[in-house]
Order: C-alpha cells, then sequence, then structure tokens
C-alpha cells in the first residue's frame, strides 16, 4: 500500500503526539478525525508500526481496538494483511491470546457491543479465569502500557456503560478514530482534511444532489424539484444517471461498472417489507434488473437476506443495483458505489457526511479523478421533503445547486494550464533502479566489490531494537566467520541497512523494496546472480566489512541524481491547448444565487466573500458597457483558466475574471486590493508574458491586475496593471483606465 501525502504527514503527527501524551502520568486522550474514504485504517496501520519500532519508546506496548458490529473482523483483516510482511504486530481476537494476556505488539480485536453487555463472556468470571478483566491485570503485572483505539466511536462510544467499560480498561493512552468523534476533552486532536483527501483522488470531488432537477433553499432547507415525486421517478433519474457514468467510463478505457445504491428505511415492519417488494418490482418490469439466475443485475444485502451479494464490490460486477440498510452498510467498503437513492420514508431528511459516505470514494484512487468530470463526482436522488445539510463536513461536500454555461457561448479556445500531481518528492518510483545502476557503473562498483566477502559490518545494526537480531549480534556472528543466520534474520538486516541509508525519502515498504530491487539487479546483471536462488548471498556480500561502504555511496549517487530528476518532473505543468469556460459548475447550499446579466453562467453563485469582486462584478454589470459576457473563474484543476508563472518552479496562476467583449476580445483580469498587489509580481509578469505570447498567435487578448482607485468605497477609476512588474507603481499614474 503506498501512502499519500496527507496520510504521510498525518501518520507522523499521529507518531508525534503518541509519543508526547505516553510520557505523561495518567490516562491521556488522543481524537483522530478523518473522513469517510481518507484511508482511516491504513494510516492507524503504519502509525502503529512506526510506533512499535520508534527506538525513543522505551515502554513495552500492548493494544486494544474496538469496533461497532462486525468492523472489528474487517479493520483486523486489513490490519493482518498491512503488517504481513513486516510482521510488525500480531493481530488477535480473544480465543487467540497466549497465557491469557496481551502479549507485546500485539492488537486484541473485540465487538465493542458484544462486550458492553454485562453477561457477556469475555466480561463475566468463569472457572478459566479468562476474562477481560484478568485479561487486561495480567497484561498489566507483565508491566506492559495500554493503548486503546476505539473506532467509529460515534456508534458505540457513548453510553454509561461505555464509558465505565473505557475506565475498566484504564488505558495509558485512548485514540478514537473517527469522521465525527464524540470523545469530549482530548488532549490532542489530529484532523486529515477533506480537501486534501480529494486533492489526492482518494474521494469524489463532491456529491451532488438531484442532478438535473431545481433545488431551492427555503428558510435553511432545501427543496427539491423531486419531492413528493414518485418512487418510480426517483429510480428512473437513478438508472439513467447510471447509464451515463458507465458510457464515461467505456471512453476511459476503465472497465468500472457503477452501482446505484438503494437504501431503505431501518424502520422494522411492514413498512420495509412493502418498500422492499415495491423496488423490486419496478426494477424488474421496467428495467430489466432482478436478482433471477441470468439476470443477476439486482443485489440484496438485508437482514437474513443475503442474494447476488457475493462478487459486488468488483469492479466489473454484472450487479447494477444493491437494495440495503444503513446497519448494514457499516464499514463496507465498495468503491464503485456512485449513485444513491433514497426514498421519503428514510428516517431522517438531514443529510451529513455518514449519509453519502457509501458513494465517496473514487474507484481506482492510485489513479485519482478522471479526466470526464462527471465520474468523479456522486450522485443522491431523493423525493424527501425539506432536506437539511448537517453542519459537518457535508456543508461542503454535498453540492445543491448547478449553474450552467449560456447556450449561446461560442468557443474562445484558449490555452490553458494546470498543475501535474507528482509524488515522487517523498518516495521512490521505479526511476531510480535506473538511476542505481547508472551511478553502479559510474562508481565501478563491479570492480570495487569483492563478492567472496560475508563477514557481516555490525554498526549497522548496533541500536537495532528487535529481539531476533540482538540475538543474532550475541550468537551468530563471530570473528570472521560467515553469517549463520536465518533468512528472516538476515532479511531484517537488509531492511535495516536500506531504511537507515534511505533518508530523505519516507522510509514506506514500497521506497525500500526499490532500493532492495536496484542491488538485486545489480547483481543480476554484473554477477549473474539470481535474487531467488542466492537471495542470502547477495545480502551477505553487500552488507560485509569490505563491501558495504561501496553500496552507501552508490545509493548516495542515485538519491542526489533521482532528487535531481524529479525537482524537474514537479515543475512541470500540464497544458489544455483548448481551454472553454465549463458547461456546467456545481455548488452548496451556503452559496448565495445572484440575479447577474451578463454572466456566461446561469445562475450565478457567489460565497459574496471578497468586497472587490463584488464590486467589479457591479462596474462589468453596467447595461450601457460592451461587455458581452464574463466568467467568475475558480482556482483548481484544469476546468478552470490558468496562465503559468514563475515562483522559483513553474505554477500555474488562476485569474479571477475572463471577459468577452463584444469586439471579440477577450480580457483576463485578477482583481486586487490595497497593498496585495505588491506580492503579486510574479504572476503580473507570467500574465503579462501570457498576453503577449498568444497575441503574437493572432488571439486579442488584454488584461492584467485589477483594482479601484477608492479601495474603501469602490467609487473611484477602475485601473488594470498591463506592464511587466519592474515597472509596478501604487499610484496609479501608470496603470490604464479600464473603460467597456
Amino acid at each position: 500500500m503506498q501512502l499519500k501525502t496527507y496520510q504521510e504527514n498525518t501518520v507522523d503527527e499521529l507518531l508525534g503526539k503518541a509519543k508526547k501524551l505516553l510520557k505523561y502520568p495518567g490516562e491521556k486522550k488522543l481524537v483522530f478525525k478523518s473522513p469517510t474514504g481518507s484511508g482511516k485504517t491504513i494510516m492507524m496501520a503504519e502509525f502503529l508500526k512506526q510506533l512499535v519500532d520508534d527506538r525513543e519508546i522505551r515502554e513495552s506496548l500492548s493494544f486494544i481496538w474496538t469496533a461497532p458490529r462486525q468492523l472489528h473482523i474487517q479493520s483486523r483483516n486489513k490490519l493482518e494483511r498491512y503488517f504481513e510482511d513486516s510482521r510488525a504486530l500480531k493481530c488477535s481476537f480473544f480465543e487467540d491470546l497466549d497465557d491469557r494476556q496481551i502479549g507485546e505488539n500485539e492488537i486484541l480485536f473485540f465487538n465493542w457491543e458484544s462486550i458492553n453487555k454485562k453477561d457477556n463472556v469475555y466480561i463475566r468470571d468463569n472457572e478459566q479465569d479468562f476474562n477481560l478483566t484478568s485479561v487486561l491485570e495480567r497484561t498489566k503485572e507483565e508491566g506492559k502500557e495500554i493503548i486503546l483505539i476505539i473506532d467509529e466511536a460515534h456508534h458505540h462510544a457513548t453510553s454509561e456503560i461505555s464509558q465505565r467499560l473505557i475506565k475498566d480498561i484504564g488505558p495509558n493512552l485512548t485514540i478514537e478514530v473517527s469522521a465525527t468523534p464524540v470523545i469530549q476533552n482530548p488532549d490532542e486532536i489530529i484532523t486529515v482534511h477533506l480537501e486534501d483527501v480529494k486533492a489526492e483522488g482518494m474521494i469524489k470531488k463532491a456529491v451532488i444532489l438531484n442532478d438535473q432537477f431545481e433545488n431551492l433553499l427555503k428558510e435553511g432547507k432545501i427543496k427539491t424539484e423531486l419531492s413528493g415525486s414518485s418512487e418510480d421517478l426517483v429510480i428512473d433519474a437513478a438508472l439513467k444517471k447510471r447509464a451515463e457514468l458507465l458510457k464515461a467510463y467505456k471512453k476511459e478505457k476503465t472497465d468500472i461498472s457503477p452501482l446505484v445504491l438503494i437504501q431503505l428505511p431501518d424502520r422494522i415492519g411492514s413498512l420495509e417489507d412493502r418498500m422492499k417488494e415495491k423496488v423490486i418490482s419496478i426494477l424488474k418490469d421496467k428495467y430489466n434488473i432482478s436478482t433471477e439466475k441470468g439476470n443477476n443485475k439486482l443485489a440484496i444485502w438485508l437482514s437474513g437476506e443475503h442474494v447476488n451479494k457475493e462478487d459486488v464490490e468488483r469492479s466489473d460486477s454484472v450487479v447494477e443495483v444493491l437494495i440495503f440498510k444503513q446497519a448494514i452498510a457499516l464499514g463496507w467498503d465498495c468503491p464503485r458505489a456512485q449513485i444513491l437513492v433514497l426514498f421519503r420514508q428514510w428516517h431522517s431528511p438531514i443529510f451529513s457526511i455518514q449519509t453519502v459516505g457509501r458513494i465517496m470514494r473514487m474507484p481506482e484512487p492510485d489513479n485519482g479523478h478522471y479526466a470526464i468530470e462527471i465520474l468523479n463526482y456522486g450522485y443522491v436522488y431523493t423525493n424527501l421533503d425539506d432536506i437539511e445539510i448537517k453542519e459537518d463536513m457535508a456543508r461542503n461536500y454535498i453540492t445543491t445547486f448547478t449553474s450552467k454555461r449560456k447556450a449561446n457561448y461560442e468557443p474562445i479556445d484558449l490555452q490553458s494550464c494546470y498543475s501535474k500531481r507528482h509524488r515522487e518528492k517523498t518516495r521512490l518510483i521505479p526511476l531510480f533502479i535506473e538511476l542505481f545502476l547508472k551511478e553502479a557503473e559510474n562508481l565501478k562498483l563491479k570492480r570495487n566489490i569483492d563478492s567472496k566477502s560475508k563477514k557481516l559490518d555490525l554498526k549497522i545494526i548496533s541500536d537495532w531494537k528487535s529481539e531476533n537480531i540482538d540475538a543474532l549480534v550475541g550468537k551468530h556472528v563471530t570473528g570472521d566467520k560467515a553469517i549463520t543466520a536465518s533468512p528472516e534474520d538476515l532479511q531484517k538486516l537488509f531492511d535495516y541497512f536500506v531504511r537507515r541509508y534511505l533518508s530523505p525519502f519516507y522510509p514506506e515498504d514500497r521506497s525500500v523494496g526499490r532500493v532492495k530491487e536496484s542491488i538485486y539487479r545489480f547483481f543480476e546483471q554484473e554477477l549473474k546472480m539470481d535474487y531467488g536462488e542466492k537471495g542470502d548471498e547477495i545480502i551477505q556480500i553487500v552488507l560485509s566489512d569490505k563491501n558495504i561502504q561501496h553500496f552507501i555511496n552508490v545509493i548516495d549517487r542515485a538519491k542526489q541524481a533521482y532528487q535531481k530528476e524529479t525537482a524537474k518532473r514537479e515543475a512541470e505543468l500540464g497544458v489544455v491547448e483548448k481551454w472553454n469556460v465549463p458547461e456546467s459548475m456545481l455548488f452548496g447550499s451556503d452559496d448565495i444565487k445572484e440575479d447577474r446579466k451578463k454572466s456566461i453562467m446561469v445562475p450565478f453563485y457567489s460565497k459574496g466573500k471578497w468586497k472587490t469582486e463584488r464590486a467589479f462584478i457591479d462596474f462589468l454589470e453596467t447595461p450601457s458597457n460592451s461587455v458581452l459576457w464574463w466568467f467568475k473563474n475558480g482556482d483548481r484543476d484544469a476546468i478552470f483558466f490558468a496562465v503559468p508563472y514563475d515562483n522559483g518552479e513553474q505554477k500555474p496562476f488562476y485569474v479571477d475574471f475572463i471577459i468577452r467583449l463584444k469586439d471579440g476580445r477577450i480580457g483576463l483580469f485578477d482583481s486586487k486590493a490595497g497593498f496585495t498587489q505588491k506580492l503579486a509580481g510574479p504572476k503580473i509578469d507570467g500574465l503579462y508574458k501570457y498576453i503577449q505570447s498568444e497575441n503574437r498567435k493572432e488571439k486579442k487578448l488584454f488584461g492584467g491586475i485589477v483594482t479601484n482607485t477608492d479601495p474603501r468605497n469602490y467609487r473611484g477609476r477602475w485601473v488594470y496593471f498591463d506592464k511587466t512588474s519592474k515597472e509596478l507603481r501604487n499610484d496609479f499614474n501608470n496603470w490604464v483606465d479600464l473603460v467597456f
């Protein structure tokens, strides 16, 4: 698993704060708040791995991981897979514990609801003296400190019994892991921001409410055109969207089959049954979607009823629709799920991030967002009345309103740029292998090493913490003898050697693997030694007294070459040869609808933040001027317009406004107020260079930074600066009056 940049940063923060809190006496609490789809479990797994490997931690640590319903089983399986190679931690259920205690670097997983019952077998006394209380006593008697991890705490950790149980466990550190935490007055809080998760392409850019239907905001509640409509109409809208998405995935040349989720209300009784039968009937009769053999396009996941559910998570599954209940779906991952259907009888009209959690994930997170924009969004269709958006992350994630480009728009075909996302600065990609082999040749590694030398250099393991390695140092490595360690011990030594000399790159498993692969490739090409047959011998040669420094030198030179190469790549910008105003834009319930006649997007929505922008829009809206239309630009991706500028490296400058005049000229303006114009030097030069360059290609561009000579009341002249930053003056004497 290759961690994303925000995940690496979060793991570092978790490690730092956990180590700090473990130094203090008493029971400390740490809240880890992270959105659905951000990879909470993977971040926790890497954090725990680094925590038990950290040489500053002198105490023995044991862990308890609690989760609601069956989520503890899913979490245990994920972590066990994550630790499969490193064996950093052992993952156990109660029945797996040795000596009726939690071992060092062992995680005990259990289901919180079951343990929370007074008559539970793990709570009550028994002849074997095997219950949670006795397990904890033995663990603490052995001098181990306990870290309690409460996963999805908002589901189960708030009751009186739960609080008493936490007190009985008496952990040195409690870590709450949730998108919506509940622990009061924590000692530390770590937050993963939704925007960072979106930027890495892990989750969709937003979730759209009733796409293609008009939504109105009245007294804080959303009235939708679909309110009160029949279930047939809602299902029809959802399946039409699915067909549109499927077509787009095929254009992207991927086999993703988008899944429609139809969520039944959680209430028990005849209402649920009637709703289920009605939905099944509509799907079968109108759309030929059923559970019948030979069709299998419908799956059902309800309490006591599982039909066609086995392969539903597969990206190319034949299942097109899944009927389910929220209670069943806790912790369930199906990244191809992209459309959610909710009916009037649903339990609440209040939308939270939990509501849309099942359709937030991107189906191919390693590839990030797609070129076809509709694939980067989730979709909710509902006939609910008076919908409210909860004041959590959903406020900025669920989009309520759509603004569309006017039909009479004529293409302007501007060249635009955007930042390419690069991850090579913090980790190694296959390019490193190529550079390593080149530096090995430059430094004559083949000639300098002694392939018969196998005496281990003890310096590289002198501060290693692992018990196995400590034993190896004392017992197996003596004098001039060759190493007689086990293959497992040799691999641990080799891993540690690579990690030690990997800095400044992040020592995650994939980067370690790149260095090891580089070394293996060298032996295969230059010494005709195959890793599969002679892996142990290769490691002994590398780590020997005579050879180790030669390999350190090559690794160091290869890292320098890699940093130089990736610095070039980081500066690269992607280019859109023919950029045009987007066909549609999405807005949330906080955005304000304004009556703007000349906006190319209708209706026009504004966040109403900047007075300068609002005043400039008023100026553009003057009925008698020659402005044909104007566009308020965004500031991200290739969707919006940007020009390149140099601020030590190439970056995109997203100007605030693109303006089309009746004579065909196009204005590019960035509104600045007060002294902020002083800070715009590199951007001024980037925009000036762009306009000059494009006009040589017979474009009709003009513009620059724009401001009002009366920055307080905007009653002065509107002026713009169309020269280089060297000529910038704040008295406006060499600025140009903006007259349309």
